[in-house]
């Protein structure tokens, strides 16, 4: 009974959110009072900044910022076809102060030669979708010559006509709930909504259950403005335009990321490569507006099933039926062209005083559109001016006291490819001396500040925005009025993966993801299509590039006291939360995964890591409290000890072997869950052993996980 007392009342401790969210003011405020837990800001407005402070947020010039902004999204700067845009970069980076160059990899990529998709109806009619956006008046690069049609990347060449069958969101459980149902599927093309799993996982659903292909559509029924409740799409209103596709990546980053033919090794010229990579797709696919999958929907109304599941139905105008349909088919065909090509990262360096300590700040800057006003150009253009901040502050005379990397990364569209090259490629300094990592993907698609990280940058995320001015207000006060009821989390979420921190986390790296996002009525961001234009940026997001403006203030002020500040600023306290919080979900899972509760949670070993991680809890808040004191940090040696321990907290919870099927994900305190591929799973080692019911695995990790608390409890204890 002891046993079973102390797990149920670990339950009572809530999990953290997986997702990023961004609720509503008027949610906030119809929340009972009593929940209130973040704290509301207490420090001066405006903030009190010290010299150098002074001198990065002042530094920041929004004119220079929509001037690039205008540069980035005005040519093809796919993956591999944009060495100029690096070529200009560093330039300009260099111009700035800071050293930078280019790092050349080559990777297989894959290009659309040619795609179409034709619905054969019983009657003889065809209906044949368009595959690229309209062009809208006052929108230049909607229209733009050698515009990129709609395609996947690292989708399998080949043509196919079939029956078809309409599948939700292309979650496993769809699938299984679709063949319990009756429906069946194999043989046929999988017709598929966005939203819930990435896409490569939705591909890889359908290829496992012995479909031909897959089509993929954006439904305006997810999101806030619509046409169906009276609002103009754009150009003339918040509304998705009915044509927008959302183009993106269908390798299955739930296994790995990087070059799919070069898992774990730098992509170099003459590294050995696999010639048919698991990760990659063996059924072709391609993505479609909700235009053309209107009349594809309403084909199947009235045949099959209209399933019970969770964003099963949209909102276009039709019944969402599962189909198939009698004499209705899908023509698709599919043709990319494949290629083995250079791509460019620029990596920019300021060297630190302390040479054994290092902060990385990156962001993309490929995309699969001419466009990219929001993803990733508004984090590309901003580092144009962190770079100009801290070269102004080099200038006098100022040397952090740890190095600072600034990458830009390419091909982290295809899947994560630049980045992780070059972690593969400096893995072992990396594992040496890398204390952060901080990525910016999108950097601006709406006015409302959102983050997820590993826990033990929460604090100082918090503290710096104390320090950014946005409007009358501070960053952190836009902040608490979203997330002041999420008392778990401080409203941070978690990393799973999707952008370029992914590759650090499978070294021990803590990282954050941070940018401006939209609120549910804002304007729609239509994702990966030809509308997420410099026009889109300009007339319906942010006109003068303030939002962009505060943002890059953010970023440079936190990379400035992760590199500068005497004792590196960890919030352990939130790091023992956060680990804690993992434990109670592996706790949840054993109450009603193998029978017997009490009988399962002792076959693995459950004990000892609820102890491990309470004795981790206390040991990081009395590390907090020694290392605050005045005292302990006007002792040079104390601190110095204190960095080197904090280096290597994160480290104790690799896994040489990695995750079973994943070894790519060696990250025991998280990874993108596996049928998902967006989202994080916390403990993922003992939660898919869990899952899958298998109790001695559940053993092996619970063990190799209360190991790693305990070496992070020793490295945490100060005498």
């Amino acid at each position: 009974m002891k046993e079973l007392f102390l797990l149920i009342a670990a339950i009572a401790v809530p999990t953290s959110a997986c997702e990023r969210d961004l609720p509503d003011a008027h949610w906030a405020k119809a929340v009972g009072r009593e929940l209130q837990d973040i704290q509301a800001r207490a420090e001066p407005f405006p903030p009190v900044w010290s010299k150098n402070e002074e001198i990065l947020h002042t530094s920041f010039d929004k004119a220079e910022i929509d001037t690039w902004a205008s540069y980035y999204t005005h040519g093809d700067h796919i993956a591999g076809r944009n060495k100029s845009m690096a070529e200009e970069t560093a330039k300009k980076w260099n111009a700035n102060g800071i050293s930078s160059s280019l790092v050349e990899y080559e990777v297989y990529l894959n290009y659309p030669e040619s795609q179409s998709l034709v619905l054969n109806l019983a009657n003889g009619s065809k209906h044949e979708a368009q595959l690229i956006e309209d062009v809208v008046a006052g929108d230049e690069t909607t229209g733009a010559a050698g515009s990129i049609p709609a395609f996947h990347g690292y989708s399998k060449s080949g043509e196919v006509t079939a029956e078809y069958v309409y599948l939700g969101r292309g979650h496993k459980d769809d699938f299984n709930a679709a063949k319990a149902a009756g429906i069946s599927v194999e043989g046929k093309i999988a017709v598929i909504k966005y939203g819930g799993p990435f896409r490569g996982t939705k591909v890889k659903n359908a290829e496992a259950n012995g479909m031909v292909g897959v089509v993929i559509f954006t439904d305006p029924g997810d999101d806030g403005p619509q046409e169906a409740k009276g609002q103009a799409p754009y150009p003339d209103g918040p509304a998705r335009h009915p044509s927008s596709i959302q183009r993106g990546s269908v390798a299955d980053i739930a296994h790995y990321t990087g070059d799919p033919t070069t898992p774990g090794r730098a992509s170099k010229p003459g590294v050995e490569r696999e010639t048919n990579p698991s990760v990659l797709p063996g059924i072709p696919s391609l993505p479609i507006s909700q235009r053309d999958a209107l009349p594809i929907l309403q084909a199947l109304d009235g045949h099959g099933s209209v399933l019970k599941r969770d964003g099963w139905r949209g909102g276009l105008n039709t019944t969402y039926s599962s189909g198939p349909a009698p004499g209705v088919a899908l023509s698709l065909s599919n043709k990319m062209t494949d290629a083995t090509t250079p791509i460019w990262n620029v990596i920019g360096i300021i060297n630190g005083t302390n040479a054994d300590e290092t902060i990385i700040v990156g962001n993309h800057r490929d995309a699969w559109i001419i466009g990219g006003a929001a993803d990733p150009n508004s984090g590309t253009a901003m580092f144009i001016e962190i770079t100009k901040a801290f070269g102004e502050l080099l200038k006098t005379g100022w040397k952090p006291k740890r190095n600072i990397v600034f990458a830009s990364w390419d091909a982290e569209e295809y899947a994560l490819v630049g980045s992780t090259e070059w972690v593969e490629d400096f893995a072992p300094w990396l594992a040496d001396t890398a204390i952060s990592y901080l990525n910016v993907d999108i950097a601006v698609n709406g006015g409302y500040p959102g983050a997820s990280c590993t826990p033990e940058l929460r604090g100082i995320a918090q503290s710096v925005m104390k320090k950014v001015i946005y409007g009358q207000r501070t960053l952190y006060d836009a902040w608490y009025d979203l997330y002041r009821f999420r008392p778990t989390d401080n409203g941070f979420g978690l990393l799973g993966s999707g952008s370029d921190y992914t590759a650090f986390l499978q070294y021990g790296i803590g990282a954050l993801d941070f940018g401006m996002g939209p609120s549910s009525t804002d304007p729609v961001y239509m994702y990966h299509s030809n509308y997420d234009s410099y026009h889109w940026m300009k007339t319906m997001v942010d006109p003068d590039f303030s939002i962009h403006t505060t943002a890059g203030q953010f970023l440079a002020l936190l990379t400035y006291h992760l590199a500068d500040d005497a004792l590196i600023p960890y919030d352990t306290v939130a790091l023992g939360k956060g680990l804690m919080d993992s434990v109670t979900q592996v706790t949840s899972l054993t109450i009603n995964c193998c029978g017997d509760a009490s009988r399962t949670q002792k076959a693995v070993n459950l004990t000892q890591l609820v102890d491990a991680a309470h004795n981790f809890q206390s040991v990081a808040q009395n590390f907090a409290t020694i290392t605050s004191a005045r005292d302990f940090q006007a002792d040079d040696t104390k601190v110095q000890d204190a960095n080197k321990r904090l280096k290597q907290v994160l480290r104790q919870f690799l896994n040489q072997t990695g995750l079973d099927g994943r070894p790519f994900y060696r990250n025991g305190m998280q990874a993108p869950n596996r049928d998902d591929g967006y989202k994080a799973q916390t403990f993922p080692g003992p939660v898919e052993a869990l899952q899958d019911k298998d109790l001695p695995r559940a053993k092996e990790w619970d063990l190799f996980l209360t190991d790693a608390l305990n070496k992070a409890s020793a490295l945490l204890t100060l005498t």
